[in-house]
C-alpha cells in the first residue's frame, strides 16, 4: 500500500494548530472504492484532507470523527457498500469497510508525524504500528528500530508499511521529458531530470524536479542511490545517450522497480545488441520496458507522456493494461 507523503505533511501542520481526527481504512471486503491504508483527516476547525472514498459512507465516518476529536475515544466504524435491500447503507459498490477512527494531539503526536514525513522524503520505506485500543499512539518502525508490541500481544493492532513517494528520474530533457514531468507528477511520483544540456535541462522547463542532474548517469545513480523505488525513463535524443544510461542503471541496487526506454523496435534492437556485445545479457535486465509505454496510438510529446506515464501507473499498481470495459463486455456475452 502506499500512504501519500503530501498527508503526513499537512498532518504535521495541522496538529500544530489543534487535534486532528485520523480514520484509516483497516479492512475491507468485496469491491470498495479505496484500498486498505487510505486516510482521511479531520481538523478542530473542520478541515478536511484525503478520502476513504467519498459518498455517504464517508459523510458517516466524518461525522464520527468530530466527536472523537472532542472526546478522544478511538473507535472503529463500519462502512456498509454493499447495496443490499432493507439495510442502511453507504454505498452501492458491493463491499464492506472497517475503519479506525483515531485522535492525534500534543507534542508526541508533532514529533511523529514529522518522524514520518523525514523517513518519506528520505526515499525510506517504513511500518507503522497502531494499537486498536484507545488512548494508544502509533509506533514507527524504520529500518534501525524495533516494534516494542510483541508478535504474540494480545492487543489488535493494524500494521501499515508506508511507502515513500517513488522516484522518477526522467533521462533526456526533450519535448517528451517535459510533458512527461508533467503528467507523471501530476500522478504522484517524485521527478528528477537527467540531461547535460543546460538550455534543455533547467527549471523554466522543469519547475516539477526536485532535482536537475547535467553530470554522467554514473553520477546521478549514485546520487539517488538512498531512494528504494526508482522509476527511470530513457527519452533521450539518440541511442548514443540511451546506452551509458542503460548500463548505470541496469547495475543499481536495489534495482529499478522500472527501466524504460524511448524508441522504435530498430532502435531498442540495437541498444540491446550492443549491450550483449558488452557482455550483458539483455534478457536480465530487471523491469525493461523498450519500447516504452502503453500502446494507445500515441503521436504528440503530450500523447506519448500519458502513454508511459499510464505504463508506470500499471507497474506501481499491479494493472493489467487492459481496458476497464473488457470484463463487463465479457460477462454480458455469457
Amino acid at each position: 500500500m502506499s500512504t501519500s507523503l503530501q498527508f503526513f505533511e499537512r498532518l504535521a501542520a495541522a496538529l500544530t494548530r489543534g487535534p486532528v481526527a485520523i480514520s484509516t481504512i483497516i479492512q475491507t471486503t468485496g469491491s470498495v472504492p479505496r484500498e486498505v491504508g487510505a486516510k482521511l483527516m479531520l481538523c478542530e476547525d473542520g478541515q478536511t484532507f484525503g478520502t476513504i472514498g467519498g459518498g455517504a459512507g464517508e459523510a458517516k465516518v466524518l461525522q464520527q470523527a468530530q466527536a472523537v476529536i472532542q472526546t478522544g475515544q478511538a473507535q472503529t466504524v463500519p462502512v456498509d457498500l454493499s447495496g443490499a435491500p432493507q439495510r442502511e447503507i453507504q454505498g452501492i459498490c458491493g463491499g464492506h469497510m472497517q475503519v479506525w477512527l483515531a485522535r492525534w494531539q500534543g507534542e508526541a503526536a508533532i514529533a511523529l508525524a514529522q518522524q514520518i514525513v523525514q523517513s518519506l522524503q528520505q526515499g525510506q520505506t517504513v511500518t507503522l504500528i497502531t494499537s486498536l485500543e484507545p488512548d494508544a499512539l502509533p509506533e514507527l518502525v524504520t529500518p534501525a528500530s524495533s516494534p516494542t508490541v510483541p508478535a504474540n500481544s494480545p492487543t489488535p493492532v493494524f500494521s501499515e508499511t508506508l511507502q515513500p513517494l517513488p522516484l522518477l528520474l526522467i533521462v533526456g530533457a526533450g519535448h517528451c521529458g517535459i510533458q512527461l514531468a508533467k503528467v507523471a507528477h501530476l500522478a504522484g511520483f517524485r521527478i528528477m531530470v537527467q540531461d547535460d544540456r543546460p538550455e534543455w535541462a533547467n527549471p523554466d522547463h522543469f519547475p516539477q524536479a526536485e532535482r536537475l542532474f547535467h553530470e554522467p548517469m554514473a553520477e546521478v545513480v549514485g546520487a539517488i542511490a538512498h531512494h528504494s523505488q526508482v522509476y527511470a525513463a530513457l527519452v533521450t535524443r539518440g541511442i548514443d545517450y540511451d546506452l551509458p544510461a542503460l548500463k548505470a542503471l541496469i547495475t543499481r541496487q536495489p534495482p529499478c522497480t522500472y527501466l524504460g526506454m524511448i524508441g522504435s523496435q530498430k532502435r531498442v534492437h540495437k541498444a540491446l545488441q550492443a549491450l550483449q556485445a558488452e557482455g550483458i545479457d539483455p534478457t536480465k535486465i530487471p523491469a525493461l520496458y523498450a519500447p516504452i509505454g502503453l500502446d494507445i496510438g500515441a503521436l504528440t510529446p503530450a500523447e506519448i507522456a500519458i502513454s508511459i506515464c499510464s505504463e508506470l501507473i500499471m507497474v506501481r499498481r499491479g494493472g493489467t493494461g487492459q481496458p476497464l470495459s473488457v470484463n463487463i463486455k465479457a460477462s454480458s456475452a455469457e
